[in-house]
């Protein structure tokens, strides 16, 4: 691990300076990286700036112990000793009350620790909950992504920059999380910001999405309302929406990405027009429970018409998955959705 910040930084951020607070400062410095620790440490000062914005006092509003050890080991899940098997802000929370129990701390205050870490990446929800843990959540945000940063004293960014480097920490932050997540994938289940981040990191579609999710949970759900006919708002959806109309089985869904007259080759050597001539097959491929997942390659796009490219993975259709380099050619439609004019997975 890295050097930790200068303990003058109690001194010159004025940290609230007791054993618990000098203890878990230097527990998070020694198990977690510096940049990891630089924010854990600014993230505090941001929430105590908060705080008296909303002319809420230490130890009459709310306790600055609790609010520190927070905000100082919020991260501690992305350590080496708090990397359990669940999503990393829950094995922060564990690891944190493991170490105030070890330090006689009353379960109280451990259960606002716990509930801060393991709630700090949940916008709309923590702002809800104790003071301690809606301050811990804003400072870490105004740290993270520069949430309400305008409000901050003028100068208190710079100061606290000076002495604690951001070291990158938004990517840095970043790659440790997924880091964490490609060695043990149950830490970032698909709805979860780690689960989000990993998708992000994988090839397109290796992952589900929440459509997908829907379409595998095995009680026939089908789509209906704003959900059924979403449009296709870039070229690039075309394909994500494709690729959860075959998964949801929506046939009407899949028959709405293309043109009246559009052109479709569903195998190498059949080539049909017309949307009429096109639905028995996208039937085919629903009923054989088959699944397409894309990898974009690359899209020439000159004002309402698209040409795209795809690497195509389907599978369903045989006892081999079908792999392809797709051809597709796109309109943009008066309503603003873009739909196929010609879909030839085989051209290539």
């Amino acid at each position: 691990m890295t050097t930790e910040a200068p303990l003058s930084a109690f001194e010159q951020l004025d940290l609230p300076d007791t054993n618990l607070t000098r203890g878990a400062y230097t527990y998070a410095a020694k198990a977690t990286a510096a940049f990891v620790h630089h924010h854990s440490v600014r993230s505090y000062v941001f929430a105590r700036a908060h705080a008296q914005n909303q002319g809420l006092h230490a130890g009459t509003d709310y306790d600055d112990e609790v609010l520190f050890v927070s905000c100082v080991l919020h991260d501690i899940g992305l350590s080496e000793e708090g990397d359990g098997d669940q999503r990393f802000e829950v094995d922060g929370a564990d690891t944190a009350a493991a170490f105030l129990r070890e330090r006689g701390v009353d379960e109280r205050r451990i259960a606002l620790v716990w509930d801060a870490i393991a709630l700090h990446t949940s916008e709309g929800i923590a702002s809800r909950m104790a003071t301690e843990v809606a301050l811990a959540q804003a400072g870490i945000a105004t740290d993270i992504l520069g949430a309400r940063r305008e409000s901050l004293p003028a100068g208190l960014a710079d100061h606290v920059h000076a002495l604690l480097p951001r070291m990158d920490l938004g990517y840095a932050l970043s790659d440790a999380i997924l880091t964490q997540a490609l060695a043990k994938p149950q830490k970032a289940s698909p709805i979860t910001f780690p689960g989000e981040l990993l998708r992000l990191h994988l090839p397109h579609g290796a992952r589900p999405g929440w459509y997908e999710l829907l379409a595998a949970a095995g009680w026939g759900d089908t789509p209906v309302g704003a959900t059924a006919r979403r449009h296709a708002e870039t070229p690039q959806q075309v394909g994500t929406l494709f690729t959860e109309y075959l998964a949801a089985g929506d046939i009407e869904g899949l028959l709405s990405l293309y043109e009246p007259n559009a052109h479709f080759v569903p195998t190498p050597g059949t080539h049909l027009t017309g949307t009429d001539s096109i639905r028995p097959a996208l039937q085919q491929l629903i009923d054989g429970g088959a699944r397409l997942t894309l990898e974009p390659r690359d899209i020439r796009q000159v004002d309402d018409l698209a040409l795209v490219s795809n690497h195509a993975t389907l599978t369903g259709v045989g006892p081999e998955p079908v792999i392809s380099t797709t051809t597709e050619i796109l309109r943009r439609q008066p309503d603003g959705g873009w739909v196929h004019v010609v879909d030839d997975p085989y051209f290539s």
